[in-house]
């Protein structure tokens, strides 16, 4: 990522009343002083993150016409050109100083709370593609603008809460209506000089360009990417974007055409399970016993611009419940790595009934010392009143489990998960096909 960011979006632990008033403000005819601050009606979902309010603020100020578009207004015609300088945009956590903002985001280990984090990264791609798709023409009706995805996001290190968070991100490429942002989030210390050595973690969020009136896809701003690095990240991202492009083809049909043995032998153990328990390999434990479920009602607080839910905040959610599901499973404290490909399949609306299902999809014991477990969660749109109950997301994260709590717990060993079911079976390959491709196919460009 470019280095010269501009001043970056500081945070703050409380939020101001956005009706209060200062003495400093300018008088309106009546007499009394005219509020600082938009009214509350203008930022949706503004209270539940630090960072999202401070993030609705800057939008305020630059995209009003967004919370009110006008519909009737002609699309945008003339696109413009712009560089990845023109969206960039960083945000700041004073951890070290603001004791309030340290206690918003302190998880019982003294680290960030990653599900909060990956709500915040989403808030600010959100922000950073509104920022290079605006015209700057308020005669014009703005695009709608949603998550298509994120790709793989990796925890390179952990992240002290007691040291300041930089969050940076930029557009480094766009198609026809498709735009990539990529994140990343450092954290530097004394011992830290190098920069690379305080990337924390790198995202990269891919989002669709509707038109507002007729919600079929519309194009974007060009974009010129200038420094050599820029034009790098533009080639990666073309090659990522041509890869899922031929994954949504063969990829099913090619496990399917190899995978018949494979198949076998993962559903051989599970069987042993369901006609001989008393047989059953005591390492082992059958995926459905892995299981937890929760569920909500989508509430108007947790919506975005455009009325629709937050997808940060359905990726938090989705989080709080795979930490849950490994805790419960490896009994001792879970250490979060990495969350895979992210599609967001439909939108999610104020309202809707919402469950949570996750479960323990497979495990990788190779590595006695970082075994590694891998948490698949479904989030699923639920209409009793139709009787109906439709795939929203589906949301991978691998864990492993603390040094310091397999030091307390001698003897300790993570089980192998075995499916019952041919369906549980398919699951399992696709998802070991799919982390054993990607990253060979993107470094070699195939």
């Amino acid at each position: 990522m470019a280095s010269n960011l501009s001043a970056p979006i500081s945070v703050v632990g409380t939020v101001a009343n956005p009706f209060e008033t200062e003495e400093s403000d300018a008088q309106n005819p009546e007499g009394g002083a005219i509020p600082s601050r938009k009214p509350l009606s203008l930022w949706p979902g503004m209270y539940h993150s630090p960072v999202t309010a401070a993030l609705w603020e800057t939008r305020s100020r630059i995209f009003e016409n967004l919370l009110d578009p006008p519909l009737n207004a002609p699309p945008q015609t003339q696109f413009l050109t712009k560089t990845p300088s023109q969206s960039r945009t960083s945000v700041l956590y004073n951890f070290s100083t603001d004791n309030i903002l340290r206690e918003q985001y302190r998880d019982p280990w003294n680290e960030v709370r990653i599900g909060k984090l990956l709500e915040d990264l989403d808030a600010l791609a959100g922000t950073i593609s509104v920022k290079h798709c605006s015209d700057d023409d308020t005669t014009t009706r703005p695009l709608l603008l949603v998550t298509a995805s994120v790709d793989k996001m990796v925890l390179r290190k952990p992240i002290c809460v007691n040291l300041d968070l930089h969050l940076s991100g930029a557009v480094i490429w766009v198609g026809r209506s498709s735009i990539e942002v990529q994140l990343e989030v450092t954290q530097s210390t004394k011992e830290t000089s190098d920069t690379s050595d305080s990337v924390a973690l790198t995202a990269n969020f891919i989002f669709v360009a509707r038109d507002y009136k007729t919600r079929k896809a519309a194009p974007v701003n060009r974009l010129s990417p200038e420094t050599e690095q820029e034009k790098l990240l533009f080639q990666e991202a073309e090659a990522r974007n041509n890869l899922r492009k031929r994954k949504r083809g063969g990829e099913r049909r090619d496990f399917e055409n190899g995978g018949v043995n494979r198949l076998e032998a993962l559903l051989a153990e599970g069987r042993i399970f369901c006609d001989m328990p008393a047989l059953a390999d005591r390492e082992s434990i059958l995926l459905r016993d892995t299981r937890l479920e929760n569920s909500l009602i989508c509430q108007p607080q947790q919506r975005n611009i455009h009325g629709r839910i937050f997808g940060g905040f359905l990726m938090h959610r989705a989080f709080e419940l795979a930490f849950s599901t490994a805790y419960a499973f490896a009994g001792m404290v879970p250490c979060f790595l990495e969350v895979d490909h992210v599609d967001f399949l439909r939108p999610v609306d104020v309202g809707d009934f919402l469950r949570f299902k996750s479960c323990v999809l497979f495990t990788q014991l190779e590595n006695p010392d970082q075994p590694l477990i891998n948490i698949e969660v479904v989030a699923h749109v639920t209409r009793p009143e139709l009787r109906s109950s439709e795939v929203s997301n589906t949301f991978y994260f691998t864990f492993t489990v603390r040094p310091e709590a397999k030091v307390t717990k001698k003897g300790f060993r993570v089980r192998n998960v075995v499916p019952a079911t041919e369906e549980e079976a398919t699951r399992i390959l696709e998802r070991m096909d799919a982390e054993s491709l990607l990253p060979d196919k993107i470094e070699t460009g195939k």
